[in-house]
């Protein structure tokens, strides 16, 4: 594998942008190398500036469902294109989307637009705050909200890939509002909720974990806390940015049957383009403003070109058959992964829902942050390396997920599984 033209791209980076990448865990440095600059992408795979091609198993950190460049949102895309690219006023296209988007949310009567993940996730926090009227945020340790400040306490994803516990620039004034307990433990979460001293406004979770690496929630944890906080008048908030259209069409509380108040959403609701949305009951989301006094807005907020991507996305999610196929692909590929752990005996243990994967490098099971911290992150770097070098595109991070898209071949993954041994081999040896 060549690298020569993107070690001069990202040697001309460092100069102008810090870190020389635009989001932290790209830099590489957890995994003991340079990344590498992506030209293009068709399919299932990515090719890099140095003319490298490699099956990508990031798809763009989830969104690309559908595999790189589909036809149908590519031709979706062209044809908003032709129209203009920002107009900062309603479209058509924004109410077509919103419609696909209640209909297929179960527990979402209206959606408002936003351009992030993050963007969504603050909105939501401050939208249950004007509702309820109280303060206090609960996380849970591990789960990654977006770099909004409230949610730097604990938070996963690129903030343990780098080793940082928090970050400057956040005033104690705003984290002091913020309560970040264990995922998967509910005896604290009982005793946190149950607490009327504490003020609290919401729970924000995401229903499986995917930014610690990919932890599932115990059988019957969300059940419980939707139970706690219907009781206490706390509104339960799902991050869905990474499960929401990813585990099934109505996310993963239509997959487990466990109704938030309030759901936001990204990356696939754009197929790919920026683009972010919060959503929920009725009687909550009127209180955003012009209807309510809850103030939330933005320029490019329902961009036609995102929305005309969502839109071409959401209806191709919507096939009969679609999800069944993706899991069946998920699980074949998560069953060579162990059996070749197995097979070298590697410490390794696999995590997986739906076409969502991650392989830890230790012998303990991960059900929590603790669990995830035993990782060998020394281990996963050489094997990352390795991967790389035999042209499979994986997370530059051990803490991150692996994602099949319906653009996968049986191919891909015999290839993956075939270059997946020789990593394991020379892990071994």
């Amino acid at each position: 594998m060549k690298t020569d033209v993107s070690h001069k791209f990202f040697q001309q980076a460092q100069r102008f942008i810090p870190g020389g990448v635009s989001s932290p865990v790209r830099a590489c440095k957890s995994v003991g190398c340079e990344p590498v600059f992506i030209e293009r992408a068709s399919g299932s795979k990515v090719y890099d500036v140095d003319k490298n091609e490699y099956v990508d198993f990031v798809c763009s950190w989830g969104p690309m469902i559908l595999g790189h460049n589909p036809p149908a949102v590519q031709e979706a895309v062209t044809s908003a294109l032709a129209n203009g690219t920002s107009f900062g006023a309603p479209t058509p296209l924004e109410v077509e989307l919103a419609e696909l988007v209640c209909a297929a949310m179960p527990s979402v009567d209206k959606v408002r637009f936003v351009n992030s993940g993050t963007e969504a996730t603050m909105s939501a926090i401050r939208l249950a705050r004007g509702y309820t009227g109280r303060n206090v945020v609960v996380k849970f340790d591990g789960c990654y909200h977006g770099h909004a400040d409230a949610f730097l306490v604990k938070a996963g994803s690129g903030v343990v890939t780098l080793g940082i516990p928090g970050s400057p620039g956040v005033p104690d004034d705003v984290v002091k509002n913020t309560i970040s307990i264990p995922y998967n433990d509910f005896e604290t979460m009982e005793k946190t909720l149950t607490d009327t001293a504490l003020d609290i406004a919401c729970v924000i979770i995401e229903p499986v974990a995917a930014n610690m690496g990919v932890i599932p929630p115990a059988p019957g944890f969300l059940e419980k806390l939707r139970e706690i906080t219907a009781a206490q008048g706390i509104v339960l908030i799902f991050d869905e940015v990474i499960t929401g259209f990813r585990l099934s069409l109505g996310g993963a509380q239509a997959k487990f049957n466990v109704m938030p108040d309030l759901t936001c959403m990204g990356k696939i609701i754009g197929g790919g383009l920026p683009v972010g949305a919060y959503g929920g009951k009725g009687e909550i989301m009127d209180m955003v403003a012009p209807d309510g006094p809850v103030y939330q807005a933005g320029t490019l907020s329902g961009n036609p070109l995102a929305m005309a991507a969502g839109i071409a996305t959401l209806k191709a999610l919507a096939q009969p058959g679609f999800y069944d196929k993706l899991d069946a692909k998920a699980a074949a590929y998560a069953a060579g992964l162990e059996r070749l752990a197995a097979q070298y005996s590697l410490e390794t243990t696999l995590n997986r829902e739906g076409s969502v994967i991650t392989t830890f490098f230790t012998a303990q099971p991960v059900t929590d942050f603790t669990g995830a911290m035993t990782s060998d992150t020394e281990k996963f770097g050489f094997f990352y390396r390795n991967m790389l070098n035999e042209g499979i595109y994986l997370a530059p991070s051990q803490f991150e997920a692996s994602f099949i898209s319906a653009a996968h071949t049986e191919a891909d993954i015999a290839l993956s599984l075939e270059k997946t041994e020789l990593s394991f081999r020379k892990m071994t040896t």
